[in-house]
């Protein structure tokens, strides 16, 4: 689906920034929307989108459990 989108979760990344779940959110975001960047009257829209999607991966990084992975 989106094939520049990395995996950030360990073993593949061991340390994951804000910036790169928000990257990953927009190339997300751009994909589904069909749009490389929003229209003025789509743009609060689309950077909500953005939002929501960050915070998901961030909950979601923050709760899977990697078997043999050490505890942060």
């Amino acid at each position: 689906m989106c094939r520049s989108i990395k995996t950030l979760r360990p073993p593949f990344t061991e340390s994951v920034s804000e910036e790169d779940m928000r990257a990953a959110a927009l190339q997300y975001v751009r994909k589904i929307s069909g749009f490389r960047a929003p229209a003025p009257h789509n743009a609060e829209a689309f950077e909500r989108a953005v939002a929501a999607v960050t915070a998901a991966t961030a909950d979601l990084l923050a709760t899977l459990e990697v078997r043999g992975a050490a505890k942060r």
